[in-house]
């Protein structure tokens, strides 16, 4: 009967933390860039003690994310970018080089490439920084211009994005949504990765699936508290025959 509440007590800790989840993703499902969550969970057998092993623990698996791409949003600004296939954007953060699928940029107002929500874009020489009194735009290959607002047909070459595609098995996310290479190294530029320009890349997460995602949980976890609930029955009713028996 003990037993029976471990399992159970295991079931509903993961099954709410795959709630969790589900939650995350709904709520990120307009964020740009954004890539779903996953939620994967392992029984492990319980070893040890008398009798057969029979019993199982739900334990978690290891969180990852859905790397597929998200839909296309026209957008028609000149800084607005979105990677064609594999690949992403290098950007720097609080604990160095990071990567991310957003490409709603920004100049501040040192004229530094910003992300849009202040993020350091990286190039492949470092920062970009688009001279004053010029305007910005961003080719398929990641190049950078800077086009006089004086004299449109003078555009000048600031760099080019440090666009980096990583193998998926090396990436890994972090609470800060950004996502970074498992060995902490920087990711090499990569030529062939391609951009979408005038437009965003949205999140990949599907709204209907995940609340449906959502039910399951749910009654998953319900399913879970009644086990506990039954034993709990169980040890009362044992308790009562051995009290009549004594």
């Amino acid at each position: 009967m003990d037993r029976l509440i471990y399992v159970a007590m295991t079931g509903a800790k993961q099954t709410e933390y795959r709630q969790s989840t589900v939650a995350n993703n709904l709520a990120n499902a307009n964020t740009t860039g954004f890539r779903a969550d996953l939620a994967a969970f392992r029984a492990v057998p319980v070893l040890g003690g008398p009798g057969l092993a029979t019993r199982a623990f739900a334990v978690e698996q290891g969180a990852g994310s859905d790397l597929s791409q998200g839909s296309f949003q026209q957008t028609g600004r000149e800084l607005d970018a979105a990677i064609s296939g594999d690949g992403w954007f290098a950007v720097q953060s609080a604990s160095g080089e990071a990567y991310t699928r957003n490409g709603n940029f920004v100049v501040d107002a040192s004229g530094m490439l910003k992300t849009y929500t202040g993020l350091i874009v990286e190039g492949d020489s470092g920062p970009l920084t688009i001279p004053e009194n010029t305007q910005a735009s961003i080719a398929a290959d990641g190049t950078v211009s800077a086009i006089d607002l004086a004299n449109p047909a003078q555009a000048v070459e600031v760099g080019r994005l440090k666009l980096v595609n990583p193998a998926a098995a090396e990436m890994e996310k972090g609470l800060d949504g950004l996502f970074r290479r498992r060995n902490g190294e920087a990711g090499q530029p990569d030529p062939n990765v391609r951009l979408s320009v005038g437009g965003i890349e949205g999140s990949n997460v599907n709204a209907v699936d995940q609340l449906v995602t959502m039910i399951a949980t749910q009654r998953h976890y319900d399913m879970q508290i009644k086990l506990l609930q039954t034993a709990e029955q169980n040890s009362r009713s044992a308790a009562s025959i051995l009290s009549l028996n004594g």
